[in-house]
């Protein structure tokens, strides 16, 4: 099945300008606008603190929920609605409960997006931290982690997805191993869901999954999901506590409620909810595989264009199959910084980023991005 051209169009809204910085976050639906709004007109029909209104956002908190157990594959009460990506890796690395001679595996360095790396960081402080070496893309050998590991290590924590290279990472492989040795697994998947194909919980192998909805799922902002899998839940702490996540028994003694309530405790982007579900039943009915397809394409066709320009670097894995629609490059004698600026001025938008200490340019365009914009593209910066 082919993405429908005129869909796609239709549901967004025209603009002068191209934009090519969704790994950052993404347009959003105009069908998802409306809901949004209709949802919060009827919040105030309602009455926000309404018997009403409380049934109603029961409703659509199970929609989003049974929605995203169907996207990615687990069960409806694993998934924990968060404000972002950020807040699921801190409920993680600050919750996780260690030992006086625990350890824990991350792939590190300042190759890493910050979110994923800097809790790990602050973590390091009250257990071993230990890093993973890799190449240039960012891969590593599994035997490699494999000699990183022992009794005492308590989790293993890896971007699917990397926001510089674009390259993705072999998660189900590592996470079979992991699973064999007793391991623990927390995944960052914000440059995965919804651009990388198809993802299933299970057969990643992860206990823990971070993403947000408004980079590839096209959401809106404020809104981020943690999925936990049932059986690891006692492995964490939950960090926010309030009358959602947890109940006093005995007069002073609290007890954690069951997921995802022990995990959430007071979130209130409302209308976000169903922003969210929406967003995410459109790029469904879609086609996870065929955005996939449409935006591996993209991709393709900008590098193939970019390495005929002279002065050009590329970065990034070579296989397609290896990456997302990520496109990393710089032009010599020119910095990132500038050509972003004189892209944007040409109605452009991209984003500047590093790779270790290598500022680069990214382009990452989504399936309603076409040919003509990545051609046109690639001779804004013949020109520049």
């Amino acid at each position: 099945m082919n993405l429908d051209k005129d869909l796609v169009a239709s549901s967004f809204a025209s603009s002068e300008r191209t934009y090519l910085n969704n790994a950052s976050s993404s347009l959003i639906p105009l069908s998802t606008i409306r809901v949004m709004t209709d949802f919060t007109m009827r919040y105030n029909d309602l009455g926000p603190d309404s018997l009403d209104f409380a049934s109603l956002l029961s409703q659509k908190s199970v929609e989003l929920r049974q929605t995203i157990s169907k996207l990615v594959k687990c069960r409806p009460e694993e998934v924990v609605l968060t404000s972002s990506v950020t807040e699921g890796i801190n409920a993680v690395a600050s919750g996780i409960i260690l030992h006086k001679d625990s350890n824990f595996v991350i792939r590190g360095t300042t190759h890493e997006h910050h979110s994923n790396y800097y809790p790990w960081l602050r973590l390091g402080k009250k257990s071993e931290l230990r890093s993973i070496a890799h190449d240039t893309n960012g891969f590593f050998e599994i035997s490699e982690l494999e000699k990183k590991l022992d009794r005492n290590t308590k989790l293993v924590a890896l971007s699917h997805g990397l926001y510089n290279t674009g390259a993705i990472l072999p998660i189900s492989e590592i996470g079979k191993m992991l699973n064999e040795r007793g391991v623990p697994f927390f995944v960052d998947a914000a440059q995965t869901i919804g651009c990388a194909g198809e993802f299933d919980f299970a057969k990643s192998g992860a206990d823990f999954v971070a993403f947000n909805g408004y980079k590839w799922l096209c959401g809106p902002m404020g809104i981020g999901v943690f999925i936990c899998k049932k059986d690891s839940a006692p492995l964490l702490e939950p960090m926010q506590l309030a009358g959602e996540s947890a109940m006093l028994y005995d007069g002073t003694n609290l007890a954690y409620k069951d997921i995802p309530d022990r995990f959430q405790g007071g979130f209130r982007n409302f209308a976000a909810i169903v922003g969210l579900q929406n967003s995410i039943s459109f790029l469904m009915g879609l086609g996870i595989a065929n955005i996939r397809e449409k935006i591996i394409g993209l991709a393709n066709l900008l590098r193939d264009e970019l390495a005929k320009i002279p002065g050009v670097t590329l970065y990034g894995p070579q296989d397609h199959t290896k990456r997302t629609s990520i496109v990393s490059f710089t032009i010599q004698n020119k910095t990132p910084q500038e050509v972003v600026q004189r892209l944007e001025q040409q109605k452009m938008v991209l984003a500047v980023r590093e790779i270790d200490n290598i500022k680069i340019v990214r382009a990452s365009p989504h399936f309603f991005n076409t040919e003509s914009e990545m051609l046109k593209l690639a001779d804004l910066i013949k020109r520049l």
